[in-house]
């Protein structure tokens, strides 16, 4: 990472608080509280490594408003609101230095239909192909190797990443941002039994994708079987994972790696999926809901619950549950011997 920020340029950036102690050392690196050495920026988001914060090296520490120490001389402590969100926003900056944009333009190399509808402050890349009827909003940026399909529609600021793949008919509203090799408009997994054999199901719907939405790598979304597949506002979506056809999720979901939600199932707005979690088909998340990791539910899940396990079990049962299944085998040896007593006085 080659990068250098004086502490006034953080400062402007993160809006601090309040400061303790003094740096004279511009950053010029990130890093964890433990690993972090004199020049570089560290944080602490997590409670948990609070005890890390007096021994870090770091010369730059991003701090909430109720961490109490002081810094070690040589040291600067910025005091903000909420230390993940300051990170973040330094770290946008750093993204616009360690990846800018290109200028506008379409690379030589790229194979675009006369058909299609660039705008003029978009930017395509090296070996993309553009078909008929597709548009390319106001300052999109397609990276290397990528596909745009015929009639698709990739609105204003969106950015997608090498070898993403969009086909025809599907939509991506404004400031979308699609990881290295997500395929958006994929056939659902659709077959009817007809005389013994499985039978294709034409699927003629598209994806929609709303503003602000994020795509991780390999993820993939497929298209309707009629209508639309559609992700709602600022939803999070983490990498390797597959939507079905004719899911809809609500705005501000999060949805974390290797989670698969079948065909016609709906999410509403703020639901979390952790990692591994899976969904049956035609069945409603409600508002809010939660379920954690490697959790799965076949049925509606309410407005507002925290699932876990499988099949999905309100959250805190689950634990208890876990808890006295570590106890089975202390408790069938108190059968056994319970067992062993009332035989001895039954032959008494």
């Amino acid at each position: 990472m080659d990068l250098s920020f004086t502490t006034a340029q953080i400062a402007e950036i993160v809006k601090p608080i309040s400061t303790r102690g003094s740096t004279n050392l511009p950053v010029r690196g990130i890093a964890s509280l433990g690993e972090a050495r004199a020049g570089d920026l560290t944080f602490l988001g997590n409670p948990k490594y609070k005890p890390e914060v007096a021994a870090t090296a770091a010369s730059v520490v991003l701090l909430p408003a109720d961490y109490e120490g002081e810094p070690k001389p040589g040291q600067l402590f910025i005091i903000v609101k909420n230390p993940s969100v300051a990170i973040a926003q330094l770290c946008a900056r750093v993204e616009q230095l360690l990846w800018p944009k290109p200028a506008p333009g379409i690379h030589p190399s790229a194979i675009i239909d006369p058909g299609a509808n660039i705008a003029a402050s978009a930017s395509i890349g090296p070996l993309c192909v553009i078909e008929s009827g597709a548009v390319i909003g106001e300052r999109a940026h397609i990276e290397a190797q990528c596909f745009v399909g015929r009639n698709a529609r990739i609105g204003d600021d969106c950015w997608i990443k090498t070898g993403a793949r969009i086909a025809s008919e599907c939509e991506l509203r404004n400031r979308v941002r699609l990881q290295s090799n997500v395929v958006v408009g994929s056939d659902g997994f659709g077959y009817e039994l007809v005389g013994g054999r499985h039978e294709k199901v034409p699927q003629v719907g598209n994806v929609v994708i709303h503003d602000d939405v994020e795509v991780g790598a390999g993820t993939t979304i497929d298209r309707a079987r009629f209508s639309r597949t559609e992700i709602g506002e600022g939803t999070k979506i983490d990498n390797l994972v597959q939507i079905a056809h004719n899911v809809i999720i609500g705005k501000h979901c999060l949805v974390c790696a290797q989670t698969g939600i079948s065909g016609s199932t709906v999410l509403e707005d703020y639901v979390v999926l952790a990692g591994q979690v899976g969904l049956g088909g035609h069945i409603r998340v409600g508002k809010g809901a939660v379920l954690t990791a490697q959790a799965g539910a076949a049925g509606d899940v309410p407005a507002g619950a925290k699932l876990k396990g499988t099949p999905g079990t309100p959250y805190m049962l689950e634990q208890r549950i876990n808890i006295l299944r570590q106890r089975l085998p202390e408790l069938f040896q108190r059968v056994g011997e319970l067992e062993k007593q009332f035989k001895n006085s039954a032959s008494a």
